[in-house]
């Protein structure tokens, strides 16, 4: 049985790619949407799974495990991948990646993979100041 610190850390990486998960499930739903597709569970895993894929190698890279909300090296890496490997996976299953395509991917994955890590070391950091 884990301790409850191992228990800590094992529900914070679990957390953290869920998250990661989530945001790249809206991102491919917003992405639907806007071009009159359907927003329907297997349409949004459609478009979603090769970001996914690219998230997974940048988790693995990272190691993301050992500080799933860091910016840097987790985030950093985590989009980074999501981007390259997303693009790739498209490109060979024959998908879209126009330029515009890209930009719009790689703006929208870093707001959201670094987004929310940037909110969560601002309020663990606010939080430790308050603490007596």
């Amino acid at each position: 049985m884990p301790t409850p610190e191992r228990r800590a850390v094992i529900a914070a990486v679990i957390a953290a790619v869920i998250v990661d998960v989530a945001l790249l499930c809206l991102f491919a739903a917003t992405g639907r949407r806007s071009h009159a597709e359907g927003v329907t569970p297997a349409g949004i895993a459609d478009t979603a799974w090769p970001f996914v894929a690219g998230a997974a190698v940048g988790w693995m890279l990272s190691r993301g495990w050992r500080r799933p909300a860091a910016v840097v090296p987790t985030g950093v890496t985590v989009w980074i991948s999501t981007v390259a490997v997303g693009m790739l996976l498209r490109r060979v299953t024959g998908a879209g990646t126009a330029w515009s395509f890209v930009v719009v991917a790689t703006v929208a994955a870093g707001l959201l993979i670094l987004g929310w890590r940037i909110v969560a070391v601002g309020v663990s950091r606010r939080r430790r100041r308050s603490v007596p």
